[in-house]
């Protein structure tokens, strides 16, 4: 099994279009130990020919151009696309917003659950993905189903299961103590090979490992994870948010309940961060918090990244 990291920034990407940070300025100015990274987003293939990718980023089109195996094959036609599913985590714009350049009447399908489907559907844009040539397929929460799209079967399994979070910031219910969040909002995902019995998990928007998430996680090979932000408060300290992590549905790194911490606790064999914000100080690779992730045993995911199992 084949995975592609073909983005490793949370929304807005690094450097963030609008921002001024000290982190966005010194990516812009090409600075030792910075890198630029676009938005959140992976590739998976048994065997290197038929791709699904994990989250669709508004970024897409330059992730497809920057990685080969994504390439249309001019051997086979003048229509072609090695991505043959797209699986959703939740409907967050920096995870849909890029099916849009899936379009071209380019079959392919999209998986999700009820609610994100849901959001698509809701949005008359999304129907440049015409049905039936893009069909929508509901994943249930904790049973696993093969992978399929294009008439092709790729290979593998995958299981969806809640994770702590939150529904989209442009969802959010204001009237609502929870911000009209329910059950399978945010999900992460399994992701197995069964018949070289190896998988890994994705879960690129977290709000806390519980106790279900940890037993669930303990022992695994490979866990992509939630890396948004290092400290909780780190966005209003830097005048760039009035919002905490915890208030966007995000665990923090450090700390004592931090992913750090809570995974120091769970012997996963490989630990690789994604979806990581603007102002977080690990971004920079010469730093005291690049250093403690490094110390800790975790790995800063970066685009291009490419991991065999």
């Amino acid at each position: 099994m084949l995975i592609k990291v073909l983005g490793s920034a949370a929304g807005g990407g690094f450097p963030q279009w609008n921002c001024n940070c000290n982190n966005c300025v010194s990516v812009r100015a090409s600075s030792a130990g910075f890198r630029p990274r676009t938005q959140s987003s992976l590739a998976v293939s048994r065997d290197g020919v038929s791709w699904a990718l994990l989250n669709a980023s508004p970024d897409l089109r330059q992730q497809i151009a920057d990685t080969p195996e994504l390439h249309a094959n001019p051997r086979l036609g003048l229509r072609h696309s090695p991505i043959k599913a797209a699986v959703l985590t939740n409907g967050d714009v920096d995870h849909i917003v890029g099916l849009i350049n899936l379009r071209e009447a380019q079959p392919f399908s999209i998986y999700a659950t009820d609610r994100v489907l849901a959001t698509i559907r809701s949005n008359s844009v999304f129907q440049v993905l015409a049905e039936p040539l893009v069909p929508r397929i509901e994943m249930v929460l904790d049973e696993p189903f093969s992978l399929e799209g294009a008439g092709t079967d790729l290979g593998l399994t995958v299981e969806a299961f809640a994770v702590p979070g939150k529904v989209a910031l442009y969802l959010e219910d204001a009237s609502s103590s929870n911000f009209g969040s329910r059950e399978g909002d945010t999900i992460g995902l399994k992701v197995t090979d069964p018949v070289e019995k190896k998988s890994f998990f994705y879960i690129p928007g977290c709000a806390a490992i519980d106790e279900p998430l940890a037993a669930r996680l303990k022992g695994a090979s490979i866990v992509f994870f939630d890396g948004t932000l290092f400290t909780d408060s780190e966005m209003i300290e830097q005048g760039l948010l009035n919002k905490t992590g915890a208030r966007m549905g995000h665990i923090s790194m450090s700390g004592t309940q931090g992913s750090i911490d809570a995974f120091s606790k769970l012997g996963v064999g490989r630990l690789i961060y994604v979806h990581i914000n603007n102002s977080n100080p690990a971004l920079d690779e010469n730093s005291a918090a690049r250093k403690a992730i490094d110390g800790a045993g975790w790995e800063v995911g970066y685009d291009g990244m490419e991991v065999r199992l």
